[in-house]
């Protein structure tokens, strides 16, 4: 039954991703159709003059027709569906930087609540001054990864920290990393592979100090990848563990398999490298600047409170640009 159950899954999957393509080719189709219905009027004499009324409409429509089709038919990343794990740590710039790793989660949360998505935070480690060292989120939705996949990269702000007496711009950065989730079929992991360590979870004192060894740290021995969750369920914690780690291999494997495909990976949108600085948050300005398409929008307050859309169209705009221009050579 359980096969049963995962075929039909896997063919309505098929079935949706298929759908959109025939609908273009159907549209484009019935335009060429209409076009030459309405030529083969035109020596008609009752019917020439309606013909002529409709040819330059049809011809005018079948430039984006085409456009239409040809971006249906554009390969599709099959990890675009998946949701995502963002992870989040303070570059460059000391406590200034974690306090700007924390906008940005802040930043995605309500952007993820714009789009009625759920964001779950499996590891936060906060500064006393309520910065963020290093966070790690579960974002679960519809299409999450293929719009929040631009957003990995260096992310640069220049602002007068509320740390600073004097009034100066400092410059810092924090860094922002989206894996698409792994599922058990998508990375194989080894029991011998891995170690898996209990520790007590540091808190924040008072209430918050957790008593007991549920902390849980796993090592990928292969990789020397390392991940921890410190809820206070030792069984929850090893699970969200396990579903980081999956994705940081995951997205290992993904990374590989580009690189091996397109030498210039690194400068392509959406390359996925976190050393490359990507956008910058000038606040005196008010302005937000995506470098990778050399976008400037007058509208960061609106950013900030999650408004990424236009962001986010432009970039995915660019990337499918990027992507004909490839298919075309």
């Amino acid at each position: 039954m359980a096969d049963g159950t995962g075929d039909i899954a896997a063919l309505a999957k098929e079935y949706s991703d298929l759908r959109p393509v025939v609908e273009q080719i159907a549209a484009y189709s019935r335009i060429i159709e209409d076009m030459a219905e309405a030529e083969a009027m035109l020596d008609d004499p009752d019917m020439a003059e309606l013909a002529q009324e409709e040819l330059p409409r049809l011809r005018a429509a079948l430039p984006e027709a085409e456009a239409a089709l040809q971006l249906a038919l554009l390969p599709k990343d099959a990890a675009d569906a998946k949701p995502a794990m963002l992870e989040i740590r303070p570059g460059t710039g000391g406590d200034e930087a974690a306090l700007f790793a924390g906008d940005l989660l802040r930043m995605y949360a309500r952007f993820a609540e714009r789009r009625g998505w759920k964001l779950d935070v499996i590891e936060e480690q906060a500064t006393e001054l309520g910065g963020i060292k290093e966070v790690v989120a579960h974002i679960t939705g519809d299409n999450v990864f293929a719009r929040m996949k631009y957003e990995s990269g260096v992310h640069r702000v220049q602002r007068v920290p509320t740390t600073e007496s004097g009034g100066r711009i400092h410059t810092s950065a924090a860094t922002v990393a989206v894996l698409p989730e792994a599922e058990d079929v998508d990375v194989d992991i080894a029991p011998g592979d891995i170690r898996i360590d209990t520790m007590r979870a540091s808190g924040s004192g008072g209430q918050h100090v957790n008593t007991t060894d549920s902390a849980v740290r796993i090592t990928h021995l292969p990789t020397g990848i390392v991940v921890t969750s410190s809820e206070k369920s030792q069984h929850r914690n090893r699970d969200k563990a396990m579903q980081v780690l999956r994705a940081r291999l995951y997205d290992l494997e993904r990374s590989r398999v580009d690189d091996a495909r397109s030498a210039d990976r690194a400068a392509q949108v959406g390359s996925g490298d976190r050393s490359e600085r990507i956008r910058t948050y000038n606040f005196p300005q008010g302005r937000m600047t995506d470098h990778r398409i050399n976008l400037t929008l007058y509208k960061l307050d609106q950013i900030m409170q999650g408004d990424l859309d236009e962001v986010i169209d432009a970039l995915t705009a660019d990337a499918q640009a990027r992507l004909m221009a490839e298919m075309g050579t």
